[in-house]
This record gives C-alpha cells, structure tokens and sequence, in this order.
C-alpha cells in the first residue's frame, strides 16, 4: 500500500470560546474520493441525465490494496414520506435495492472495481432470506479470512419498521464470497465485530434504537457464522431479551447525539485501548459549526465521535469525546451544490478505518451518495481523547 503521507493530514485542535479544545479529523483533498461517476452508477431517464450513488463503504487491506465495500443504488426515484418517529417530513426513494461492490486502491485513494469484480446481491436473485437490498458492510480481518457483516432488507427502505437483519458472509480472497445468513430475532442495522477475542470471549458491538450495545457470543464464532442453527437463534433470542443490560454508550445526553448514536467501523487495538469510531446524529450547534467555517447550526445532522474501550474489559468505557470530531462541512457532506448533488443532507457516516504509519485513516460516506476520506495522527487523537473525556458515567 503507497499512500502519499504528504496528503494525509493529522488533524487538528481549535477551541470553543469559553477555551475547551476540539479535536478535527482532517478531510482529504481529493474528496469526495469516489463518486458514483467514478463507477458507471449513471443512466438517463426522460433525457435526463441520472447520477446514484456509492456510500458507506466497509475497508480493510489486502495484499497490499485497501478493499472498500460500499453500496451501490442506480435507478432510483426520489420522493418525500412523513417520519412518524420524528415528526417530520424527510426524502425518500423508490426502487432503492443496494447492493455492494467490492473496490480496490494501490494508494487508498484511488478506487476501482476489484479484478474478480465481485458484487454481492441482495435482489432475491441469489437467496430468498431478503430481497430489498444489501447495505453497510463492514470488513474484520479474522485470521487468514475477513468476515463482511451488512445489513440485509427485509422491506423496501422507507417502508416501515422492522425490515432489518443483520447479514453475514465470508472471504478469504474477496473473490468467492460465502454467505451464512442472517440474525433473524431481531431489527438492526449496525452490527461490528472486534477484531480479536478479548479474556477468550467474542465481542460485537449493535444498535438498538437509540444507543450503542456490547455483547459477548456465548458460542463464539459459530453464533455468528452459522446465524440460523437452533442453539446460535437461542442465543441471538438471549441477546434481545437482555439488551437493556448491555448498553454501552447512551444516546441523548449530548446534543449532537440527541437522537441516535451508532458504532462505525471495527474498534482499533491501540497501546491505550480500543479505539471506537462511532456516528451520532442531533443537532448540531453554532459554534460547532462557525469551527468548520458554517454560518447558522444543522438541525439535524450526522457526525463522527470516539470513544476509547478498556483493553481487557470492553465494556469499561475509558474516554468519550463531549464534541464531535468531524462534522458535514462541505458541499457533498451538507445540502449539495450543483458539482456535488447529495441524496440525503447533512451526512458523514464513518464505516472503515485502518492504521497506516501511525495515520488513522476513516472512510466515510458523504450525503448518501459518495464516500470521502478523514484523517488523523492517531496518537494526537489518542492523546485528545485522554485530556478532555474522562470516564463515563457507565450506563
């Protein structure tokens, strides 16, 4: 892998009025750095030229290439649909069935579709277990294989609740992809593995509806990787049952968090603990705005956060960033321009992230329509996290 760490910025501090510092990740100049042009994800109707979208996308390297996993929509129509959980009209699409390609870059920054050309399909056309798309794959590298967990469509999207099953599968070459099934006892869309046992236990981190959850596979791997046997459904049964005891970190203490909080990509293994990129969504205020040069504050936004997890106990949370550590600022991040049309404001979703010569680098999708790059010195990060976010009161 050849990144030119000239172009992969450290991040960096400013501080609020009243003194307290805020840690921003860096965004890559050559953002957005994969557009749905960029792949073919175009075509006309009625004259019109149409542009998709690639978003959202898991990373991992791989002989030496960074694989992405983003989904790819192509010939969607927008609309509008009232949100009755939060009483307010919000876009919506018709025809939106995703599936993920899987990318590859030399230099972390260019993309193209990977040599097998692999697509994972979540159309019915391979299985029956959902037919309304495949979504947000995240990639954790488990010995000589990877394990790739999405979220696979029940119902169409925007269509109501309950629609959502955890989606898993397996490669070795990202090439032949196996699937296992799905999680079948309950909604979600935000499954994460860590990349290691931890004290001899597997851990993953959900989402349920509003907060973030730690959970321990009671039989292992297999739990995951054979979702639909009667004793690993048994056990997924347990993980719903019990879920009010496993909560994390809590949504709605802060005000950029108001509404949801989410894990992003695989904790990172660090000297200081586990590194857990996560997304928030609230609103967001103006003085955190007037920092990224907006006028005004969002409403409601999506944002990146940290959080820093004990080595050998998980669910002791060492660290939590009050603020945001990036939040949409530009034109392909917030409500779009005409260069850079967005499908959904104000979004930045990190979903991979690895380590490169002491440089975090985070893929993020962008508006629902592209991916972009956020970078950081990790250990600056890391010593952010230790100066300003004392341990958290645990929930």
């Amino acid at each position: 892998m050849m990144v030119n760490s000239e172009e992969i910025g450290d991040g960096s501090i400013s501080y609020l009025k009243d003194g307290t510092p805020i840690f921003k990740l860096s965004s890559h100049p050559q953002n957005p750095i994969v557009k749905p042009q960029d792949l073919g994800l175009v075509w006309y109707e009625e004259g019109e030229l149409r542009v998709g979208a690639v978003f959202n996308g898991g990373a991992e390297v791989f002989r030496g290439k960074v694989m992405l996993t983003p989904r790819c929509h192509k010939g969607y129509r927008e609309g509008r649909f009232f949100d009755e959980k939060l009483g307010i009209e919000r876009t919506c699409f018709e025809n939106y069935i995703s599936e993920v390609w899987v990318l590859e870059s030399r230099d972390g920054l260019n993309f193209i579709p990977s040599g097998s050309g692999s697509v994972i399909k979540g159309d019915g056309s391979s299985h029956r277990d959902f037919i309304y798309g495949i979504e947000d794959i995240r990639i954790t590298k488990c010995g000589g294989y990877y394990i790739l967990i999405g979220c696979g469509k029940l119902k169409p999207p925007f269509k109501g609740e309950n629609g959502d099953r955890i989606a898993i599968y397996t490669t070795e070459d990202f090439n032949t992809i196996r699937y296992h099934g799905i999680i079948r006892s309950f909604d979600s869309r935000n499954a994460v593995l860590f990349p290691e046992p931890i004290t001899d236990k597997i851990y993953m981190l959900l989402r349920f509806h509003p907060n973030i959850h730690l959970v321990s596979l009671e039989a292992g791997l297999d739990q995951l990787l054979e979702p639909e046997s009667e004793r690993s459904s048994r056990f997924w049964d347990r993980v719903y049952e019990r879920r009010e005891e496993n909560i994390l970190l809590k949504a709605g203490e802060l005000s950029h968090e108001r509404e949801k909080i989410g894990p992003g990509a695989p904790p990172i293994k660090t000297e200081d603990g586990w590194l857990l990129i996560y997304h928030a969504v609230g609103e967001i205020g103006r003085e955190m705005c007037e920092m990224y040069g907006l006028p005004g504050e969002i409403e409601r936004g999506y944002s990146v956060c940290a959080a820093l997890l004990d080595l050998n106990e998980p669910g002791k949370v060492l660290a939590r960033t009050p603020h945001p550590i990036y939040i949409p600022s530009h034109p392909w991040e917030l409500y779009g321009s005409r260069e850079y049309p967005v499908d959904v404001p104000c979004v930045v979703f990190p979903m991979g992230a690895i380590v490169h010569k002491g440089k975090l680098l985070i893929y993020a999708g962008a508006g629902d329509k592209y991916v972009c790059l956020l970078t950081c010195d990790l250990r600056m990060l890391l010593d952010y996290l230790q100066l300003v976010a004392p341990p958290q009161p645990q929930p």
